[in-house]
């Protein structure tokens, strides 16, 4: 995702629609092609982690590196065209690093970097960096790194080792670094989340090259939590959309008692609650998309935005999930069926970036914080 906020010349909505429509295609098929060989007992426990052909049609086709400048290695673009691919991506339940490439991109443009070759990711934890022979030593562990055993290099933020006090006895101020990682120097403990992807443990202990440690800007900690979480709303909202779809195709064509299930008014109001949960998660979702590309993922407005996003998100997730599953009934639950891809993902994303309870703690301090008159500005202006 760029870190600049799009022109007022940006796409419109009728580019947006096309971009959405062509992805969809895209992963459509590769979804198809997951679930076939899955069916067919075909899958091996790579592809359990990761879907490695639909990574592959998103990198031949151009979107795996939308939303990150060309200077940065990326295919240009900005923060509404990554967020239709997000969206698509968890529409359709597939298991791409999008959005973590995004943030690497997103972290290495800000600091002049540029993504190397093979597949990077992003990681967060606790990292510190101190001067040596040639170079900078980077010592610490990330935690919980998407895709890790399948990147070839991490990207996170480092902070400086503290430094000895100036002659005034004030510490000069050095600010943290993005640091690019090769991941063959660090020790993997592998790890998943519910839906079956890497999320490994990253111990590090590794002398860098200065070119792959640059400094950060100001924020840069903060702005990427807030890029993380947006992210993670946005492909949770477009996985409600898909768990819409599923369940009304699934009630449409199941009969019970001679009729479709999709007859029976009590399925009828699990179907409208579940249609709402999803409309007012992509509500949500959209409106921080907009905000973000308007006035900066780091305002103060779009730290409102993004913090509503993933608490509706994550709200929409647990109730939206719930009921899906209720009206599959047991086959919802099993490792065949196209159900768990979905859900799965949402209960993980949920979590990911800030759980409900961390971005509703955070929600309501930024209300306390704004006071009546400027809660409701921005509740009305945004």
């Amino acid at each position: 995702m760029s870190p600049k906020t799009d022109p007022g010349a940006g796409p419109d909505e009728t580019d947006l629609r096309e971009l959405a429509a062509v992805v969809d295609e895209l992963l459509a098929e590769g979804r198809a092609h997951r679930d076939s060989r899955q069916h067919s007992g075909r899958s091996t426990q790579d592809e359990s982690l990761w879907d490695q052909a639909v990574w592959e049609d998103l990198v031949d086709n151009g979107f795996a590196h939308v939303g990150i400048a060309e200077s940065a290695g990326g295919s240009g673009g900005g923060l509404r065209e990554a967020a239709v691919l997000l969206r698509a991506v968890g529409r359709h339940a597939v298991a791409v690093p999008l959005a973590e490439v995004g943030l690497a991109g997103w972290l290495l443009e800000t600091s002049g970097g540029r993504l190397g070759d093979g597949l990077t990711t992003v990681g967060a934890g606790n990292l510190v960096a101190t001067p040596a022979d040639g170079g900078v030593r980077v010592v610490g562990r990330l935690t919980r790194v998407a895709f890790a055993r399948q990147a070839r290099t991490v990207v996170a933020l480092a902070a400086p080792a503290p430094h000895r006090p100036e002659t005034d006895g004030t510490e000069s101020a050095t600010p943290e670094l993005v640091v690019s990682i090769p991941v063959a120097d660090c020790r993997i403990t592998p790890g998943r989340n519910v839906a079956g992807e890497a999320r490994d443990d990253l111990l590090v202990d590794t002398v860098l090259p200065s070119s792959a440690a640059e400094a950060a800007v100001i924020g840069a900690a903060r702005e990427l939590r807030l890029r993380g979480a947006l992210a993670r709303a946005v492909s949770s909202a477009g996985a409600m959309s898909g768990l819409v779809s599923q369940t009304s195709q699934y009630v449409r064509e199941r009969e019970q008692f001679g009729r479709p299930l999709a007859a029976f008014q009590a399925v009828q109001q699990s179907m409208a609650l579940l249609a709402a949960e999803a409309a007012a998660a992509g509500t949500a979702a959209d409106a921080a998309v907009r905000i973000c590309a308007e006035r900066g993922c780091a305002s103060p407005e779009a730290e409102l935005a993004v913090a509503a996003a993933k608490v509706r998100t994550a709200q929409a997730a647990t109730v939206g999930a719930a009921t899906a599953h209720q009206m599959h009934g047991a086959i919802g639950m099993t490792y065949e069926h196209a159900l768990r891809h979905t859900t799965s993902r949402l209960w993980s994303w949920r979590s990911e970036w800030g759980g409900e309870r961390t971005w509703a703690d955070q929600l309501g301090q930024l209300a306390m914080n704004a006071g009546g008159a400027g809660l409701w500005d921005a509740l009305t202006k945004a």
